[in-house]
């Protein structure tokens, strides 16, 4: 596995050792140990799927407490993955970073606790799991509007506009929003 720090380096994009063969194609997709000596040692205590349609925005979402790093990886289709840094405390709070993943690319991501994520989907349809470090709280969650402009994130829409939940419709602006220490 490879394992690259992104611009905002706490987001690391791994690319895993994929063996194809006739038969189809092997990889690990979690493996403690390796995981561990890239400085990703944390425990994961749910695991999530979901399918969206083409065109589909979700995001930007956070817990606000029960904070979540997530593991994720698109397993069918091609979505644009965003994370945003959330922690005031940090030198890149307020920026984002970006990765196409996609079942033909076979990229994962990991976002650490402390950082705002959303995705666009780019093909018919995808399918993204994704493994996180804390239990869903809808108590806590809360969503930054995807297309804030002190954001300026430059989600590839190609003029369309994105399909979206009444939540993420009414997301908060980063400067409203309630962010980590």
């Amino acid at each position: 596995m490879e394992f690259i720090p992104l611009s905002i380096p706490d987001v690391v994009l791994i690319k895993p050792d994929v063996h194809h063969d006739s038969r189809g194609f092997f990889f690990e997709s979690w493996q403690a140990e390796k995981f561990a000596s890239a400085g990703i040692n944390l425990n994961f205590v749910q695991d999530n799927h979901s399918r969206s349609s083409k065109g589909v925005l979700r995001g930007l979402h956070y817990q606000i407490q029960q904070s979540q790093g997530k593991l994720i990886r698109a397993i069918a289709g091609e979505v644009f993955d965003v994370a945003v840094d959330l922690r005031k405390s940090s030198p890149t709070f307020g920026k984002w970073v970006s990765a196409t993943l996609s079942a033909d690319n076979f990229n994962i991501l990991w976002i650490p606790p402390g950082f705002a994520h959303g995705f666009l989907v780019l093909s018919e349809t995808a399918e993204f799991v994704y493994k996180a470090t804390d239990f869903y709280a809808p108590v806590y969650e809360r969503s930054i509007l995807w297309s804030d402009p002190e954001l300026a994130i430059d989600w590839p829409l190609h003029g369309a506009k994105p399909i979206l939940s009444k939540k993420d419709a009414e997301g908060f602006l980063l400067k409203n929003a309630e962010v980590y220490q």
